[in-house]
């Protein structure tokens, strides 16, 4: 039975998840960010200024769990919540920032970690193969 599931995808798939989570809640500790939160700062990070309704639509979020979640990056000072006109807006702070480059880099540092063991071909030939997989899967749903 073990051995049919290591012949999937989805094993992997969750394997190198429970991996990435763990490489990142260590790096984040430093900011005392948490692995969920990651995604709300690379967000804002990458587009300074949007509203929490852009970002808990692009994100597929639950409106709920994001306003929580940029409430919390505001009071712990991340992030910064402007009123203009009838929206908010949302920015980073100076920590905010520094988190961002943070968060931003941990991506490719846990790439480099954990495919060390491929040469330079075998990495840019399993990314190219992971990113057909994801196109044939968004044009299926």
């Amino acid at each position: 039975m073990q051995r049919v599931i290591q012949s999937t995808i989805s094993f992997y798939v969750m394997e190198f998840y429970k991996q990435f989570a763990a490489y990142t809640t260590q790096q984040l500790q430093e900011f005392g960010l948490s692995f969920g939160m990651m995604y709300f700062v690379i967000y804002v990070g990458k587009h300074p200024g949007c509203t929490p309704a852009e970002m808990t639509k692009k994100l597929h979020l639950d409106w709920g769990h994001c306003q929580r979640s940029v409430i919390k990056l505001v009071e712990d000072g991340f992030m910064t919540r402007e009123k203009q006109g009838r929206s908010y807006h949302l920015g980073l702070t100076p920590a905010g920032e520094r988190a961002f480059r943070t968060c931003h880099q941990v991506f490719f540092d846990w790439d480099a970690q954990n495919l060390s063991g491929l040469t330079e071909e075998e990495q840019h030939q399993l990314l190219s193969l992971l990113q057909k997989a994801a196109r044939t899967r968004k044009e299926s749903v």
